[in-house]
């Protein structure tokens, strides 16, 4: 499976990723990077969908409660059969958070669909699911990257695994080319997300349920 192509473009020094298949989600505006100082345990984020960041790609897909664990438990790769009932599955979630306009949940649902093919994709390029040298960093666990660890040579291709990203994919762009999907995406930005030309951000409806937002706490 070819990988989409993207283009990349520079706002306010942060680089966002255009998918040139869907123009319209091109922005011109300086979006917030996903925020991992908040803390995810106390956070519910249907709540409180002024704390969600939808970032880049399937940042805070484990993290954000109660939308991974009322996706999670559906969420299977390991063959084509278990990705179609689980893609199907996601996807029929996603539809129930459309319903309630919920767009958190869409999002979240979007990210699970986006994991499932680049699960898919990493067995499917490095036996075993290892696709860099070293562990994950303490500063970043549970973020998605590289985090300057040295890519691992690729394996002979695994097909099965191969299928199962295909099949993810054909509901992720289901999803990604919903107008629905997209005019609430814009919506969310516009609402929390836009940053001014000094990095402060523009909206202020970023509370937690006693007032303020909740962050982790630092030794």
């Amino acid at each position: 499976m070819e990988s989409t192509p993207e283009l990349r473009r520079t706002f306010q020094s942060k680089t966002i990723r255009v998918n040139p298949l869907n123009p319209r989600s091109s922005v011109s505006h300086s979006m917030m990077k996903f925020d991992y100082s908040i803390d995810f345990k106390t956070t519910d984020f249907r709540l409180h969908p002024e704390l969600y960041r939808i970032g880049i790609g399937e940042q805070g897909v484990l993290l954000v409660e109660p939308y991974k664990s009322e996706i999670l438990p559906f969420w299977r790769f390991a063959t084509p059969d278990k990705a179609r009932e689980s893609s199907d599955k996601i996807y029929e979630i996603y539809c129930d958070y459309k319903a309630q306009n919920d767009f958190v949940g869409m999002d979240m649902a979007r990210k699970f669909l986006q994991m499932g093919i680049t699960r898919s994709r990493r067995y499917a390029n490095h036996k075993g699911g290892k696709k860099y040298d070293g562990a994950v960093p303490d500063d970043t666990k549970g973020q998605s990257g590289a985090h300057g660890r040295k890519e691992l040579p690729r394996s002979p291709e695994d097909p099965i695994k191969a299928e199962s990203a295909r099949i993810f994919q054909e509901k992720y762009y289901l999803v990604k080319n919903d107008p629905d999907y997209i005019r609430l995406a814009q919506e969310h930005r516009a609402k929390y997300e836009i940053e001014s030309g000094n990095g402060t951000r523009t909206s202020k409806h970023k509370t937690d349920s006693h007032g303020s937002a909740k962050r982790k706490s630092t030794p």
